[in-house]
């Protein structure tokens, strides 16, 4: 049979159409527990889908730290076009690979402990770290870091890596703040109270969750997760009188994003309700605009910190190798 142009197009119209149906693809690099099964991830996706005619495809990796070394190897290559889950302590050393744009959002009216001006990072939600104890188990948590670095080592506590966890990082950088130059000391008489090092926050609050230790480096919004969800007071976090260290997470537009337009249209829509409704009961962090309904009243009864502690994001760029081999040498003598 001859075929003319007319019966050759006719043949392939239903490929064409379906190829030009396809919507675009949104690709957010963020980690696990975002999108996990108790995470905002699914009905943040729904939400943001319904009304970008998108998809938007998360690729979720173990933590912020594994964002930022995942972003480092790939570099311009990278398929991100959006990382969702850097925090604070990580923004100038993301910020010098060059891979990022300025995200454009108006964020002065965004409600933080801290000013934020960063041209480059949003955030979409923060918290403090915190001792989180089971009262079932420690009828006497410590009340100060330095309670915590010199109390009984038969009360054990699960840590997160600092290498590999933004959690980790963020009680290295507290145990720094509080310690200063004695920091490594500090390590050395908390190492017998340390029951295991894991690799992400997960892992650690998994294990706490499972009785394996009384204790576990979180947050203070973590009770609210038991509270809400499960109706028991059992998991506490520890009021610590020297101040509780802050983490500002954030999100960030590659440079060389192929949906730029569309990584735009998702920013302004983190900042805004169909995002930060989810964050409270979805993340369990503090939104960093007031949802809809505002806060669930379990929230008023979270430890509030007496103090924010915070080093800067170019301290934390410049030393953050030398504090980690410190950390390292406390915890292998």
């Amino acid at each position: 049979m001859k075929l003319t142009i007319a019966t050759l197009v006719a043949a392939l119209a239903p490929a064409w159409s379906a190829e030009a149906a396809d919507p675009p693809t949104l690709t957010v690099y963020t980690y696990g527990s975002f999108t996990g099964k108790y995470g905002p991830g699914t009905a943040i996706k729904k939400t943001f889908e319904a009304g970008c005619a998108c998809k938007l495809d998360f690729v979720a990796l173990d933590d912020g730290v594994a964002l930022l070394n995942r972003l480092k190897l790939e570099g311009a290559a990278s398929r991100a076009d959006i990382v969702l889950g850097l925090d604070m302590n990580l923004i100038a050393e993301a910020r010098a690979t060059g891979l990022f744009a300025p995200h454009g959002l108006d964020v002065a009216k965004l409600t933080l402990p801290v000013a934020w001006t960063d041209p480059i990072f949003a955030p979409f939600d923060y918290g403090h770290f915190a001792v989180v104890y089971d009262r079932e188990k420690l009828s006497a948590p410590p009340t100060s870091l330095k309670q915590l670095v010199e109390g009984d080592p038969a009360q054990k506590i699960v840590i997160a890596d600092p290498r590999t966890s933004t959690v980790g990082l963020g009680l290295m950088l507290w145990v720094r703040a509080v310690y200063g130059d004695q920091a490594e000391a500090a390590w050395t008489k908390l190492r017998g109270r340390v029951l295991t090092v894991t690799k992400g926050w997960s892992e650690s609050y998994g294990l706490f969750a499972k009785g394996e230790a009384p204790m576990v480096l979180s947050y203070t919004t973590s009770p609210a997760y038991h509270m809400i969800a499960e109706k028991k007071d059992r998991y506490q976090a520890a009021a610590f009188t020297e101040g509780h260290y802050l983490q500002v997470e954030v999100a960030g537009t590659t440079g060389n994003a192929k949906q730029p337009v569309l990584a735009r249209q998702f920013m302004a829509f983190m900042v805004g309700p169909g995002f930060q409704d989810e964050m409270a009961t979805g993340n369990w962090m503090f939104p960093v605009s007031t949802p809809s309904k505002g806060l669930p009243p379990e929230f008023d009864r979270l430890v509030k910190p007496a103090k924010t502690l915070l080093l800067s994001p170019e301290a934390v760029a410049a030393n953050r190798r030398g504090w980690t081999d410190e950390w390292l040498r406390a915890m292998v003598k």
